[in-house]
């Protein structure tokens, strides 16, 4: 959460409205934050993990779910199985009660008030049946990392 508001206000500072997007996974892997921006229409995401595979993306999507869709190949366990399920609508922090740019105070309420914000499916019950298993070099490539 830390990297996604440290990106969002970034972004705000260089007049972008400050988004985050959730990204939704099974009980059996992590959510994930992304700052938005949008750039002649089209939606681009920064995120931060040490991990090579969840990074920036440009902005050439033409809305919220297609970027969101472009990390649903990233989220794999070690077994192969594949997790992303939901995201959530742009999330608004300038619409957010509290101070989250200067807070010194732990801002769990507002990953719930991120948590708890309109989300989206984003594959049917029937296509997760239908999923393959990532092969062992996807599973190798997802454990790539930075540090």
């Amino acid at each position: 959460m830390e990297g996604a508001l440290l990106a969002a206000l970034a972004l705000w500072m260089h007049g972008h409205r400050p988004l985050i997007l959730d990204l939704k996974t099974t009980a059996a892997d992590v959510d994930h934050l992304v700052a938005l921006f949008r750039v002649d229409g089209f939606w681009g995401g920064i995120t931060k993990t040490n991990h090579a595979v969840l990074r920036y993306r440009e902005p050439i999507y033409r809305d919220v779910r297609e970027i969101a869709a472009s990390y649903f190949h990233e989220y794999i366990m070690n077994d192969g199985t594949k997790t992303l399920r939901r995201y959530s609508e742009p999330f608004d922090l300038r619409k957010w009660r509290g101070n989250w740019v200067t807070a010194e105070d732990d801002l769990w309420d507002l990953e719930t008030a991120i948590d708890r914000s309109p989300h989206h499916e984003l594959i049917s019950r029937k296509q997760v049946a239908r999923l393959r298993r990532a092969d062992a070099i996807e599973i190798k490539a997802g454990k790539l990392t930075e540090w």
